[in-house]
This record gives C-alpha cells, structure tokens and sequence, in this order.
C-alpha cells in the first residue's frame, strides 16, 4: 500500500493550530505534524493532556493559560511571547483549544505578529461545539428546525455577555454557548424574559471528548441547576436533547478493541 502523503503548509514565522476539544482523537493530521516540526509551543491551559503528550521531549513548551475570573496570563504577556519567540529564529506553534478562530483572540494576536512584521498560518481545528454535539448524537443544523446556528458567548471583558435573545427565544433556534456555567441563569432569565419555551430542550457537555466527559439534560426552565452540576469546563447546547442510543466515539472504540 502506499503511504498517504503529507501536505504541509507554507513556512510561517508562527502557525495558529487549533487542538481541538481535548481527546487526541479530535487532532488534525496536520496539527499533529506541526507539533512535530517546530521548535517551541505555546500553548493554552484548555489543549488537554493527551495532545500535549504528542510535543516530543526536545520541544520547548510555554504555557500562558487563563483561567475564566482567574489568574491569567494576560493577553498583551502572550503576544509579547510569540513575537520574541518568532523574532528569534524560533518556528512557533501557537496551540489553542478547539478551533483557533472561536473566541481564541486569534484576530488580536495576528495584528501583534503584522505590527512586528511575522509571517503566519492558520491550522484550524474541531470545535467543542460540534463534538459536543457529535457526543449526544445530534446535528446542530437540521432540515425544517433551524435555519442558522448560533455560537455565543456566556460572558466578555464587560462581564455577562447581551445577546439577541428575541431572536434566540424563537421556536426551533439552537446555540452552542460557550464559557455559559457561571452565566446560566443569566441566560436562563433573558430567554425566557424574551418568551423564550421554558420546555425548550438544553444539553451541558462538561470536558467534551475527554474521559471526564459528563453529559447533563434537562429544559431552559432548569439550566441553572444543570450548570451547579458541572465543574469542568463545559459547552451549553441550547435547542438539543441527547439522542439515547448515542455513544461516544471512543467508547465505540474501546467495545471493538
């Protein structure tokens, strides 16, 4: 048989590469390779331990984590980083979870490398949105239930992020809200404020794709009580319900082992 060949990209001074939700069966070939072939990582407290342990030994790591209304590197730290690194002669893999363009602060860390002027490409990875969902058998769009998909975030630099929620209340909508635990009853008060069905399906996946994973169920009406039940970092699913014969990839994989 031959070997699939590997296409690679262009040679940056920086490459954005997104890890995925956490499992390292959610990581791009291409993500993997340029793990592989560069000299440092920097990378994000949410890039889960398994694709970490893909970074071979010599490779430099430099963790800038955040921690959601915790200690943090802050943002103008990392941009500092990536520059210096880049502008040493370093190749440098920006690691970010999930895909790097969504809530990632991608666009700030860009203008920093043009400022200095850096080359950079962008390896996008699978979102916890989308796993999320793929975890409780669902679509996040479906034929003659919602036309448009809605990725939110529960909070911002501001504190609890505003939303459309007139157009979010409507009937047969779906939104993967992001960063939504300590905002779940914020969200819960808006919707339903705005006419929102309190029977409206909602899916919280904690750790999405990991071994912790944990799935929580219930109805807008109970969204708050469903976010005291998570204490990793989680994906709200607005609109779906789990599907009960869906089994998670990998257990799917460990029952044909």
């Amino acid at each position: 048989m031959n070997p699939i060949p590997i296409i690679t990209a262009p040679f940056a001074a920086v490459t954005f590469v997104g890890a995925g939700p956490g499992a390292a069966l959610h990581l791009t070939l291409g993500a993997f390779h340029a793990l592989q072939g560069t000299d440092v990582v920097v990378h994000d407290r949410l890039v889960g331990a398994q694709i970490l342990a893909l970074i071979p030994a010599p490779i430099c790591r430099i963790d800038v984590g955040k921690v959601g209304f915790g200690p943090s590197t802050s943002q103008a730290e990392i941009n500092a980083i990536i520059v210096a690194e880049a502008l040493a002669g370093r190749r440098v893999v920006r690691l970010k979870g999930g895909d790097v363009g969504i809530f990632g602060r991608l666009d700030e860390e860009i203008e920093a490398l043009e400022a200095a002027g850096l080359s950079f490409a962008i390896l996008p990875g699978l979102t916890s949105a989308s796993t999320a969902a793929a975890a409780i058998g669902q679509g996040l769009t479906r034929r003659g239930r919602n036309r448009s998909l809605r990725i939110l975030t529960g909070h911002d630099m501001e504190g609890f992020a505003e939303q459309d929620w007139r157009g979010l209340a409507q009937p047969g909508e779906v939104a993967a809200i992001y960063m939504g635990k300590k905002s779940a009853r914020f969200i819960q008060g808006r919707l339903m404020m705005h006419g929102a069905d309190p029977a409206t399906p909602v899916t919280l996946v904690e750790n999405v794709s990991l071994p912790e994973q944990r799935v929580h169920s219930g109805t807008l009406a109970n969204l708050a009580e469903i976010a005291l039940c998570a204490s990793g970092p989680a994906v709200i699913l607005f609109g779906l319900a789990p599907r009960r014969a869906a089994l998670a990839l990998e257990t799917l994989q460990e029952a044909r082992a």
